[in-house]
């Protein structure tokens, strides 16, 4: 059967690549109850996925949800007419979701509820369709919309993440540049090197990359790459330092670090003309570039006042300011999108950390308990980070919520993992049917 093919096919082409696996180490105390039936399959054969498997995943590891067990379901409805709220109200369940899926010419229906089992009422209703291949991005829409209905907070379970493994050692090391789920399934090499890739950022419409790399001539270069065809395009070849690139909100510009001039300043490119304007003057080290959602200023790191510190660049006037002040190192930060909160690499006590900094309040929070912590970067919905770190000797990636009480560690199936960066927009994007 053509769909038992397909599922030998996907089968073979992850085996070749190292998956991410998430384990939640803390979740809120108030997880929500919710139970996610399996969902019905209306048509001849097997699905490849069970799409409710996947939405059961997804929130039981966001740490805001306590899902429910199938085998302690009292009956597992796909209708309304079949849901007795008594039944779920025994099970202390607060929310349902149900559902079905169903061929629709050569794609597939799938049907889903959300129910309020207290108010005995339906909080929401979709039908989306697409193909054999999308089980997993339809069930990963399905889990955005429920997160958001119940928490308020766009779903990011649509989302990728970029990283970076690190195999072997010696000559035989080898460095990936990796794409997978946020989830950390359906991981994918864009990029196999013998050579370091360092600083990979998405651009804004989550279709190509940068990121540098040494390949030619044992020089760092920075390089633009279409995540879907491949192409790839070198756009610096400076003397020197050719680093830390980073999209503007509208991907028109890219800023990075260039030490053409002598010392490692700031520059901004216009992608289009490819000309270049330089934003600081100094004999520091300027380093580690990021824009602030309105493209109005970027923010930095910079030791001019004798240590690593964290700086502001309005960009219409070059006006300078000093963002951080507590601590002797901070750096590699990012401002969230509200613009009024940014994460960043602190030291405390000797050890690396993520903190949060309310830049109204002045305000720093230590948000990770754990060691080496850095490259943070900013799930699109400003709720959750992903960050770097170290487990157990070996490099993995991690996640924690902006207000901490949310944590999860996605270790590698083998390699060090390093350098992760969140997607700004979905993987794929459903309408429901009207």
């Amino acid at each position: 059967m053509k769909l038992t093919k397909y599922l030998i096919l996907i089968l073979v082409c992850n085996a070749s690549f190292a998956e991410l696996r998430i384990e939640v180490t803390k979740g809120v105390d108030n997880a929500v109850p919710i139970a996610i039936v399996p969902f019905e399959w209306r048509d001849r054969g097997v699905l490849p996925e069970d799409p409710s498997r996947v939405v059961t995943s997804d929130l039981l590891q966001s740490g805001r949800f306590d899902t429910l067990p199938t085998e302690q379901m009292l009956s597992l409805p796909h209708s309304k007419s079949e849901v007795y709220f008594r039944d779920w109200r025994m099970l202390n369940v607060e929310y349902l979701v149900i559902g079905h899926l169903k061929l629709s010419g050569d794609q597939i229906l799938l049907h889903f509820e959300l129910y309020n089992v207290f108010k005995q009422a339906v909080e929401v209703t979709q039908e989306i369709v697409g193909g054999v291949h999308e089980l997993r991005d339809m069930a990963h829409h399905v889990s955005d919309v429920v997160f958001e209905k119940l928490t308020g907070i766009e779903g990011a379970f649509s989302t990728q993440i970029l990283y970076v493994t690190v195999n072997g050692t010696g000559e035989e090391r080898r460095f990936n540049l990796n794409v997978a789920d946020a989830d950390g399934r359906r991981p994918e090499a864009l990029v196999s090197s013998p050579e370091p890739i360092l600083s990979a950022s998405w651009a804004p419409d989550g279709k190509r990359i940068a990121y540098v790399s040494f390949e030619k001539d044992d020089r760092p270069a920075i390089y633009i790459r279409d995540v879907d065809t491949g192409s790839k395009e070198q756009i610096t070849n400076f003397p020197g330092l050719n680093g830390a690139p980073a999209w503007s909100p509208d991907g028109s510009n890219m800023a990075m670090v260039l030490s053409r001039d002598g010392n490692p300043e700031i520059y901004i490119m216009d992608l289009k003309t490819r000309s270049l304007r330089r934003i600081t003057r100094h004999y520091a080290i300027d380093t580690e570039p990021s824009w602030r959602a309105d493209g109005e200023a970027l923010v930095f790191t910079s030791n001019r006042g004798g240590q690593p510190q964290i700086y502001q660049i309005t960009l219409s006037n070059l006006q300078l300011e000093r963002l951080t002040f507590e601590g002797d190192y901070n750096a590699r930060a990012r401002v969230l999108p509200d613009g009024e909160n940014m994460i960043m690499v602190h030291r405390r006590n000797g050890v690396f950390h993520i903190a949060l900094l309310d830049l109204e309040r002045g305000r720093l929070k230590v948000l990770t308990e754990t060691s080496l912590d850095e490259s943070p970067s900013i799930a699109p919905n400003g709720s959750m980070l992903i960050y770097a770190t170290l487990h157990r000797g070996q490099g993995i990636l991690a996640a924690v919520s902006v207000d901490g009480g949310v944590k999860f560690r996605l270790p590698s199936s083998e390699g060090d993992v390093r350098e992760p960066d969140w997607s700004p927009r979905k993987r794929r994007i459903f309408k429901p049917n009207m």
